[in-house]
């Protein structure tokens, strides 16, 4: 049995209680050490002073909006941006010497942690067949490698090109141009693994998979809700806004299986109330809410809200809104109606009471969002639940106003952009056809892999060829060991990354790692100095220009990269001009300008300070649903089942991490010090199942055709999640997610359901001997 990876922690671990505010000089302190333990302060400082600037580097951390120009901080991040930023900008190398020293037997036992502090990559380097070490490759021998193995297959649909966020617009323009001119539309991105619920959902009901509202909404509104999201971790910034939002008489209510520090108090160090004051209450109401509840929660306000207006005839309900931009409101309001309070209550863990002093703040409110994230997008019943959310703004004409709309918070910078650049499995039939136009090819039209079918199909041994721009697929995906089998069964697998990460150590046949230029790095290519473009969560585009001299002479941009592969590759295929595209990324723009809606005049618009806002249909009152208008819908009451003696488990990040990546092995606003292997419990549900703080534990989870999956050797420690639920960090803890857990109709993984039970390490089975 290969040695379970240790989670990289020298300390022993230590718990204290949660935090009840985030942010304030600690966080500037943290960011700051962090930072100088990395990189020199001359470095920190050019990267920390230009982050989110007009014309400077664009966070390649999470994906909230900028203030518009002349209303930004001279320094506009927060603690983790800080972090991310400086540690892509680390001095630390890693060279051909380090893989001799480190064989992938050894690599694939070290943390997650370790992996990501060796360093920077700075040439390229391959995994032969049957060997145990990766050794330097040149670049031109690589990209033959890498073309003869496409061209080699029977199919393109052999092939899978995935994407994270990390990519710029132009890398993911490319990416998509080279893989539907070779045939294919197997384009899984990290989205499909995080906000492809509140797609599907967006584009049934309002006809966008996009949300609708803007930093100035959030700033105007006077009532907002926070669901299932952790934005003093995951998106601090979103906190400024939240407080000026609050300054401006808003209120807040979050929505959590767990009480997030971010969401009591935040302490904004850019304010002297934040240095020496008690900072700003943010959520004004927290319903403590049961793991999967979310969808009942709003149908019981619906149902509020429909029998209010029956108390008030025209008082309640938008009807003019009702009558002239949605349909189906008749058949949902039949429906509405049917779904009894016991189901409701049972499914929220919250009181009739609560539920209805959540009505009252929504009827004493004009203008209102519903921000979410993970922890509704992550739930075997997400999308009903989002289309809920969408029933629930209808109602009271909450779309398409200023200080109202749906705000689905993602997590990564650009992975909203790459979805407008094409990386989609299911892009419609008239972004192929101006690719078509533009290009002289006729694209696929057949729909492609995403993330999860991508795993089905390397393990049914139907994919022989992955490449991987940027992210770290096996960290991100579910079932970690369904999913490193199903990898190393390829004949090829290939990662265009900054930084070393597990997915380098789960090899294919041959393996190659192909290094290449950060966003922090200057990029020089044949037409001069090159900038790249990202999209943000509020679908504003804007430039992102490195500072710092590049890692290694030997790296490549992500775009070079492609454009050499795709050369080596097509033998023509098209009218594309990959030469040119390389030379100047603005011939990449020009192009997206003739085929994205919104973008024309790419280059010149873009470079304006605060780049280009796309239109969003629905604040033009323009629903682009079959029928013409937004869509009411009926959604049918559910809630997770989880047996006795169970809980149900949702993963997630800790303070002190970017995505798959731990920047230590603490958790500062949760208290926790010293280990990622814990679970957190409610005291109550210890005390029933026998167990007490501090007892060590496998957590199993439990899989309707029976099987089982373990994750060894968890801390429990007492924690104030809601009775039933409990919480573990990823990607520690996907193992514990089956392939086939999905989200209905988006197919994405279920993260927050996981029923699990805890059984105590002296009872585990021991091996026999022999």
């Amino acid at each position: 049995m290969p040695k379970r990876p240790d989670d990289g922690s020298k300390d022993p671990l230590t718990v204290t209680p949660p935090k009840t505010w985030a942010a304030g000089v600690p966080a500037v302190a943290h960011a700051l050490e962090y930072s100088l333990e990395q990189t020199s302060p001359l470095r920190a400082g050019e990267t920390l002073l230009t982050m989110n600037q007009v014309d400077g580097i664009d966070c390649p951390g999470c994906a909230w909006a900028d203030p518009s120009p002349g209303h930004r901080h001279r320094n506009e991040y927060c603690e983790n941006g800080a972090k991310h930023i400086n540690d892509e900008a680390t001095t630390r190398r890693i060279t051909s010497d380090f893989f001799r020293r480190y064989p992938v037997s050894d690599l694939a036992g070290r943390s997650d942690l370790w992996l990501n502090q060796q360093g920077r990559l700075t040439e390229p380097m391959v995994k032969r067949p049957g060997s145990d070490t990766y050794e330097p490759i040149s670049w031109s021998d690589a990209l033959g490698l890498l073309s003869s193995e496409l061209t080699a297959l029977d199919s393109p649909d052999e092939a899978v090109f995935y994407t994270s966020g990390r990519a710029s617009n132009e890398a993911a323009f490319v990416l998509q141009l080279f893989a539907r001119a070779f045939g294919t539309n197997n384009l899984p991105d990290c989205s499909n693994m995080c906000h492809e619920s509140s797609g599907f959902a967006l584009h049934e009901t309002l006809g966008t998979g996009k949300g609708t509202v803007s930093l100035e909404d959030i700033h105007h509104a006077d009532l907002i809700f926070l669901v299932g999201q952790n934005p003093g971790s995951n998106h601090p910034r979103q906190l400024s806004a939240l407080e000026q939002a609050k300054r401006s008489g808003a209120r807040v209510i979050a929505v959590n299986p767990l009480p997030e520090a971010g969401l009591l108090r935040f302490k904004n160090p850019q304010k002297a109330r934040g240095v020496i004051g008690n900072g700003t209450r943010i959520a004004d109401r927290f319903l403590h809410i049961r793991g999967g509840g979310d969808l009942a929660l709003f149908q019981g306000l619906n149902r509020l809200l429909l029998e209010a207006e029956d108390a008030r005839p025209g008082r309640v309900l938008d009807h003019d809104f009702i009558r002239a931009h949605t349909d189906g409101f008749e058949d949902f309001s039949r429906h509405a109606r049917t779904v009894e309070w016991d189901d409701i209550l049972t499914a929220t863990g919250l009181t009739r009471e609560e539920i209805e002093q959540v009505r009252d703040e929504v009827l004493g409110s004009e203008r209102v969002i519903v921000c979410w994230a993970m922890g509704l997008t992550q739930h075997k019943h997400a999308v009903p639940t989002i289309r809920e959310i969408v029933n629930f703004l209808m109602l009271r004409g909450n779309l398409g106003r200023a200080g109202t709309g749906a705000c689905p918070v993602r997590g990564h910078s650009n992975v909203q952009g790459d979805r407008t650049m094409g990386i989609w499995e299911q892009m419609p039939d008239s972004f192929l056809d101006a690719l078509r136009q533009e290009f002289g090819f006729d694209p696929p039209r057949a729909h492609g892999l995403d993330s999860v079918n991508a795993i089905r199909a390397m393990r049914e041994g139907r994919i022989k060829f992955f490449l991987s721009l940027a992210g770290n697929f096996v960290r991100a995906a579910p079932d970690s060991a369904v999913t490193e089998e199903a990898l190393r069964s390829c004949r090829l697998t290939a990662h265009i990354s900054t930084k070393l990460n597990r997915s380098h150590t789960v090899c294919g046949r041959t393996a190659l790692i192909l290094p290449t230029l950060g966003r922090t790095e200057r990029d020089f290519q044949a037409g001069g100095e090159q900038f790249v473009t990202v999209e943000n969560s509020m679908s504003e585009v804007h430039t992102s220009r490195g500072r710092l001299e590049p890692a290694s002479p030997l790296l490549l941009s992500e775009v070079a990269i492609l454009c050499r592969l795709a050369r080596r590759t097509l033998d023509g295929t098209g009218n594309i001009p990959w030469d040119a595209f390389e030379a100047d990324y603005g011939e990449i723009r020009d192009r997206v300008s003739r085929i994205v809606p919104g973008l024309h005049d790419f280059n010149r618009r873009v470079v304006r300070p605060g780049g280009i806002r796309l239109p969003n249909t629905v604040n033009e009152g323009v629903f682009r649903t079959p029928v013409g208008k937004a869509r009411f819908t009926c959604n049918a009451w559910d809630m997770p089942r989880v047996p006795e003696g169970h809980l149900l488990l949702q993963t997630l990040r800790s303070h002190d991490q970017w995505n798959t990546v731990p920047y230590t092995s603490d958790d500062r606003y949760r208290g926790i010090r010293g280990s990622r292997r814990v679970v957190l419990v409610n005291r109550a549900d210890l005390t029933g199942l026998g167990l007490v703080d501090g007892d060590h534990v496998d957590l199993v989870s439990v899989w309707t055709d029976g099987t089982e999956r373990r994750a060894e050797d968890f801390l429990v420690v007492a924690y104030p999640t809601k009775r039933g639920s409990a919480a573990a960090y990823y990607p520690e803890t996907n193992v514990l997610v089956p392939l086939d857990s999905v989200a209905e109709t988006s197919n994405q993984p279920t993260y927050k359901g996981i029923v699990v039970r805890l059984e105590p390490v002296h009872a585990r089975p021991v091996p026999a001997l022999g």
